[in-house]
């Protein structure tokens, strides 16, 4: 600040003089106007440069993504090679930040007099190859109308939502019809598991009898335990803190619009995934790819 205010008073004033009043060096100034010349570094070059691809970056993911994914981005995109606490710096520095999730409310209703499957995954949330595990759950989106809830049927192999179903109720229909197009879309050999909560749709005897003509094995994890079904919470803070959280919905229909373009439009095709090693779920085909992932 002192330099340029003797750089603009030098046509006034001797340099020796104005350098005197202000407390620093005459030989300090001319050095600081040398730079002035010379322009931005070429490091501060650079930084400007990645910072208009990070930013690009950033609005494409719809201001979603954070310093991870980004480089990512990069990487794989742009063909740039920098480093992640780089892109994080030059975030930070340009005011950029991924979302974070919020705190959700509870879906999962026991039914005390219903006879749950047995948990048949244990934790080891790990598939070599497609339709051998899926995981299911129910969330909700609030509307002005009321609720819009959610139930998804996941593929632990990639990741995927392969199936899923919106309705204004939490009924047994509602994951049925989630089921029915994980079953129409991946047409799985009989034996896949089916990996959810102990919630009242999920013990009913009309799933267990769908899921036993379908040549599927039910499984049910502890009540209240969400590590017992940790891949299809996951998916569900990222779609809270991704769209439903950034977002109000006057209609049930504007939010059903919104998760359909959230699952189909970014997340399935899109949307990078740590355990995927920052690859979309829709990149994650073979076993080949599967090997190289590394284990959540």
């Amino acid at each position: 600040m002192k330099f340029r205010l003797i750089h603009a008073e030098k046509d006034h004033h001797k340099v020796s003089l104005l350098a005197r009043v202000l407390g620093v060096s005459r030989q300090g100034y001319y050095a600081w106007a040398a730079r002035q010349r010379r322009g931005p570094s070429t490091r501060a070059r650079r930084d400007a440069e990645l910072t208009e691809r990070i930013r690009r970056h950033h609005q494409a993911s719809d201001e979603i993504y954070g310093a991870p994914r980004i480089h990512a981005d990069l990487r794989e995109l742009d063909g740039v090679r920098v480093g992640r606490k780089r892109v994080a710096r030059l975030m930070r520095v340009a005011g950029l930040a991924g979302v974070s999730r919020r705190k959700g409310a509870r879906t999962t209703v026991t039914d005390p007099r219903a006879r749950s499957a047995s948990d048949l995954v244990g934790r080891d949330f790990c598939a070599e190859e497609p339709n051998r595990i899926w995981t299911a759950d129910i969330t909700y989106v609030p509307t002005w109308q009321g609720f819009v809830y959610l139930a998804v049927v996941l593929d632990v192999f990639s990741r995927r939502i392969v199936g899923w179903a919106m309705a204004e109720h939490m009924r047994t229909e509602l994951v049925t019809d989630a089921l029915a197009m994980a079953l129409h879309q991946r047409h799985p050999e009989a034996g896949v598991i089916h990996h959810s909560d102990k919630g009242g749709q999920y013990t009913s005897f009309a799933f267990g009898q769908r899921c036993e003509q379908a040549g599927v094995r039910p499984s049910t994890g502890r009540t209240g335990t969400c590590f017992d079904n940790a891949i299809t919470e996951s998916f569900f803070a990222s779609l809270e803190c991704e769209l439903i959280d950034r977002r109000t919905f006057r209609t049930r229909s504007e939010a059903e619009r919104a998760l359909f373009s959230y699952i189909e439009g970014f997340y399935n095709p899109r949307r990078r995934h740590s355990a995927n090693g920052q690859l979309s779920p829709a990149e994650i085909r073979t076993p080949t790819r599967a090997q190289e992932r590394p284990r959540p």
